[in-house]
């Protein structure tokens, strides 16, 4: 039976399709879309193909000149190749069945480097970091995925150690950290080859975490956009913690010693300039509500503030976000709902301040 996403009929059988994740493939279309139009072709490398339907979208919609979908598992090649067969039989795309390394080596070999690298991976997506930058053209996008939530959010600190070589602490807004770790993560990478990163977005969708980047040709990685994020257990207040600062940062509101997580990147999860263009293109209300967060969220401070948070804390039922977000706001503070968290907000004003603003807010 044939599925529908997008623009495009395809057909699922034994390979693996995953419905939930359709919000990431529609982004990461968009952007395609954006890039194509800047610079008049557009090459996609899909190195986890699944069963195709990513790759195909890419060349319907985005109007891709040249798809490569690799799939690992030559079970599935039947459907992937059914799914692609328009875009085969037009000269504009082939179907593999390798490890994603090989192929990443391959195009590295000969040169052969892609405008958008696409590694949907189950689980990890760092053991492909590496390799996946080699195939990724300077000033090209890379866009990864991570299923190993219980790793991000500091369940496993241990395993966060193996995985991103930092050490993920738990806290209310560990999927923002997350996101923190895989950029930081690919940042410090791109960096040992002499080269930098720049996010387009960061996605946390289903317990997915999807980041889009752009390479570039020079290294970005700073001690000030490389760093540690301080939660402390007392009072609930974040602080971004320098390299420099590292054993003598302490909560300047309680006093009590932060509980660090990182190193992870402390800078923007998103790039409002691109998210602009994506919106230009975007027709799907649900996707631009989505840019329009981004937008928001892009240069606030690394961390948010749970409603749960706030009300147990501040030992109050708390009144709706809406409510304590344009209190905030009238004090002159920026504050925005999350992506990340629907029952949460991201805002530069104290947390001692967003419990003042509830109680207020809760009282009349």
């Amino acid at each position: 039976m044939n599925q529908r996403e997008g623009q495009v009929e395809f057909t699922v059988g034994t390979a693996f399709y995953n419905r939930e994740s359709k919000l990431a493939r529609d982004l990461g279309v968009l952007a395609a879309s954006v890039y194509r139009r800047e610079t008049g072709s557009l090459r996609v490398l899909d190195a986890m193909a699944g069963c195709g339907v990513r790759a195909l979208r890419y060349w319907r919609e985005s109007e891709a000149d040249w798809v490569w979908a690799n799939e690992g598992n030559p079970e599935v090649g039947e459907i992937v190749g059914l799914n692609l067969q328009s875009a085969i039989a037009s000269g504009c795309a082939k179907v593999t069945h390798q490890d994603a390394n090989r192929v990443f080596f391959e195009c590295y070999q000969h040169k052969d480097y892609y405008d958008l690298v696409d590694v949907d991976s189950f689980g990890s997506p760092m053991p492909y970091l590496s390799t996946a930058l080699w195939a990724t053209k300077i000033g090209g996008l890379l866009y990864l995925t991570s299923t190993d939530g219980r790793t991000a959010t500091g369940h496993l600190p241990q395993g966060s150690l193996k995985v991103y070589g930092a050490f993920a602490r738990a806290h209310p807004a560990a999927h923002e950290q997350g996101l923190r770790l895989m950029l930081g993560a690919v940042q410090q990478c791109a960096a040992q080859k002499g080269l930098g990163i720049e996010p387009v977005f960061s996605l946390f969708s289903g317990q997915i975490y999807r980041v889009m980047v752009r390479l570039r040709a020079k290294p970005a990685l700073t001690e000030r956009n490389y760093g540690f994020l301080g939660y402390c257990h007392g009072c609930g207040e974040y602080r971004v913690v320098g390299w420099r600062k590292l054993g003598r940062e302490i909560c300047a509101c309680c006093g009590r010693a932060l509980t660090l997580s990182g190193p992870m990147w402390l800078g923007s999860l998103h790039n409002r300039a691109e998210l602009e263009k994506m919106q230009t293109l975007a027709q799907n209300p649900k996707i631009l509500q989505f840019l329009d967060l981004f937008r928001a969220e892009a240069d606030l401070p690394p961390y948010f503030y749970t409603l749960g948070e706030i009300g147990r804390r501040g030992k109050i039922d708390v009144p709706a976000r809406s409510r304590i977000l344009e209190a905030l706001r009238d004090r002159g503070y920026r504050a925005t709902p999350t992506h990340i968290n629907a029952q949460a907000l991201k805002t530069d004003a104290p947390l001692k301040t967003c419990l003042e603003v509830a109680r207020l807010c809760s009282s009349t």
